[in-house]
């Protein structure tokens, strides 16, 4: 059942079973916090990263070309989607992520010392830290496989936003012959039309969209290579460069050596950056979500301009309810993205001179945030933006309904005798177009022409 490993801190019983080691049993031990382990993302981002370690030792002699090669393998074994249950660390855990460190390099060395007829455990064959290891630390490849894992979610969130974005720009277009009420403060304000405020929508997440991609520039600079505190001690000279160049054919993505190794040792700030454009983004999802609700609210004494697509029963006791779930999903996710660029930027700032041991809540917050966000913008596209429809009627008798046509008149009677007819409609309920013909305000061919909703939807001044 049990095998019995040894570290310096003595020995210990673990699985026998179970290609990790040590450290992960004592790890697990210790941290049984939150039942939460890392998403497979980070972790294979970092397995990438040991394999182009392992290729690049090979190629200069710094290991053992069979032993590598087994390494090399192993890695491959688990990026193809092996071993996933053998990474069981909590994302809560000492300090750096060496215990998720050493958990992935015991799962790889007992891989190949399995491959080359050992035992699990057996670390005459390969070593943990003397071969999977062999010159690295915590302390580079960590941050490297964060940024990798955060790039690489990224990459796919743009790709959602922008179909999202795609959808809404037609939708902006098909709607664009309809008027409605604007609203201000909740309250009739001047007409607009629905293409109009769709292409508010559509813009707003482009431009986010854009943030987003920029934040990522800088993640794109990795200190693989710096070692224990950036200096390169026990690595080739030529170790770094070459790791990079081989990380860029396994992850296809557009990395480079960092500039200065310490400073992307030391600094969490590409996190933090891209941990900004993800809340900025919740603010206008949260905002685009909100609107939708409000404008599907009803059916009978909403709004009702817009229908969402029905998904599912909206209520345990009230027959034939349908909410807006999606939108309501959306905002959840957006409140929990927020939460996460705090503790984000808590950690980020956290660190010590040339190491941040906070980074394993870092990792885990700003990735968990990029893959809700993920599977969110993907559902509230496909399962509420595709299947929006309009109530054409109900918008422009809004906007005929609407107090705020009577802002037209500001140039041709003035601001004060135009809140006089505001006022006079509210008291009696009757229409503006009532009052202002009872009065003599316009003459009646005129009328019609100058409170036409659609023509105030352009930049223009009215005169008689």
């Amino acid at each position: 059942m049990f095998r019995t490993e040894k570290d310096y801190l003595g020995e210990m019983n673990v699985p026998a079973a179970a290609y990790y080691g040590v450290q992960t049993a004592r790890a697990l031990e210790n941290f049984p916090i939150s039942g939460q382990t890392s998403l497979p993302v980070f972790t294979l981002a970092m397995v990438s990263v040991k394999k182009a370690a392992a290729m690049v030792n090979v190629e200069l002699g710094c290991l053992d070309r069979k032993i590598g090669n087994m390494i090399i393998l192993a890695c491959e074994r688990i990026l193809n989607g092996e071993f996933q249950d053998q990474f069981l660390v909590d994302v809560y855990q000492s300090g750096a992520g060496t215990s998720h460190h050493m958990n992935v390099n015991e799962v790889i060395a007992n891989i190949a010392v399995e491959m080359l007829g050992g035992a699990k455990g057996d670390y005459s064959v390969v070593h943990p830290n003397d071969h999977v290891n062999y010159g690295q630390s915590t302390n580079d490849v960590y941050p490297t496989a964060m940024r990798i894992a955060a790039l690489q979610l990224s990459g796919k969130l743009v790709r959602n936003l922008d179909d999202l974005t795609g959808t809404l720009k037609r939708k902006s277009q098909s709607f664009d012959s309809v008027v409605k009420s604007g609203r201000t403060h909740l309250q009739d304000a001047v007409p607009i039309r629905v293409g109009q405020e769709f292409s508010g929508y559509a813009d707003s997440l482009v431009k986010a969209t854009r943030g987003i991609e920029k934040a990522g520039e800088s993640l794109k600079e990795l200190g693989i290579g710096g070692s224990a505190v950036g200096t390169g001690i026990n690595t080739h000279p030529e170790y770094a460069a070459r790791v990079v160049e081989r990380l860029k054919q396994i992850v296809n993505l557009d990395i480079r050596m960092a500039k200065n190794r310490f400073e992307a040792m030391q600094s969490n700030a590409p996190c933090v950056e891209l941990s900004g454009a993800l809340r900025t983004l919740a603010v206008e999802l949260i905002r685009i979500a909100n609107d939708l609700r409000l404008m599907s609210s009803g059916p009978n004494t909403g709004l009702a301009e817009i229908e969402l697509p029905a998904v599912q029963p909206g209520s345990s006791v009230m027959p034939g309810k349908v909410n807006p779930a999606i939108p309501e999903m959306m905002n959840m996710v957006c409140f929990s993205v927020m939460g996460n660029d705090l503790s984000v930027a808590l950690a980020a700032q956290a660190g010590q001179f040339e190491l941040n041991v906070m980074m394993p809540l870092i990792q885990y917050k700003l990735l968990d945030s990029l893959s809700i966000l993920n599977n969110a913008t993907k559902i509230f596209h496909e399962k509420c933006i595709k299947g929006l429809s309009i109530n054409a009627k109900k918008c422009q008798d809004y906007a005929a309904r609407s107090l705020g046509i009577v802002t037209v008149l500001n140039p041709i009677i003035g601001y004060s005798k135009a809140s006089e007819v505001v006022k006079e409609s509210q008291r009696t309920g009757r229409s503006a177009r009532e009052i202002i013909l009872e009065q003599g305000i316009l003459p009646e061919d005129k009328v019609d022409e100058i409170l036409s909703p659609m023509s105030m939807t352009e930049p223009g001044i009215r005169t008689l």
